[in-house]
């Protein structure tokens, strides 16, 4: 199933820059993910640009980074794992790494329109996202992920809807999140073609 949907993915980002796939690796993933979430009192409000200064003008959104636990956190980065080699033999990307957080926007939280890399930055190149919220109701509940093209033209509308993922090209669409009307849980992730701060990247691995 995982090589159907790399498959199916890398069509996409060649055709389109982008995807979106409701059902897309596992519900019980998913269920366990956010499991994992409600429980983490962890999470750090998250900042802006580099220096990661906090604009709640901005974004108003919680974050904690995933790690490898031999368990959850880890059937879910082995699936990105298994992506990012699928997109570099087919499409030569030069992906060093892959790095995700669980992001947390509470009642009343949102993000502002942004681009997640800017033009010509050896940085993040490809956006993933991936939802974990059950019943979500698109007329009460909000948070819905907006995508725009490089004129700002509107695309697509996402309801972060369980197993619901997202993957695009990151500097080639802006995108906000809608003010969430309940708590809403996701992991959102960037493939990366810079070295790992403390881990070294073989140069064959970027070219």
């Amino acid at each position: 199933m995982s090589q159907e949907l790399y498959s199916k993915i890398t069509d996409a980002l060649v055709d389109d820059g982008y995807i979106i796939v409701p059902n897309a690796i596992n519900a019980t993933l998913s269920q366990n993910l956010i499991a994992l979430a409600k429980k983490s009192k962890n999470f750090k409000r998250a900042g802006i640009s580099a220096r990661k200064k906090i604009r709640s003008d901005k974004r108003r959104d919680k974050i904690l980074w995933l790690n490898e636990d031999n368990g959850t956190q880890s059937e879910f980065i082995s699936f990105a794992d298994g992506l990012k080699d699928f997109l570099n033999r087919e499409l030569f990307i030069g992906i060093s790494y892959f790095e995700s957080h669980f992001a947390l926007y509470e009642e009343g939280d949102f993000y502002e329109t942004h681009y997640d890399a800017f033009k010509n930055s050896v940085n993040r190149v490809v956006t993933v996202v991936y939802y974990l919220n059950e019943n979500w109701d698109e007329k009460s509940d909000g948070g819905e992920l907006v995508m725009y093209d490089d004129d700002n033209n509107f695309i697509k509308k996402v309801l972060p809807e369980a197993d619901t993922l997202v993957v695009f090209m990151s500097e080639k669409f802006p995108h906000e999140v809608l003010k969430a009307k309940r708590k809403r849980y996701s992991i959102a992730g960037w493939f990366r073609v810079d070295i790992r701060e403390g881990i070294p990247v073989p140069l064959e691995s970027l070219a």
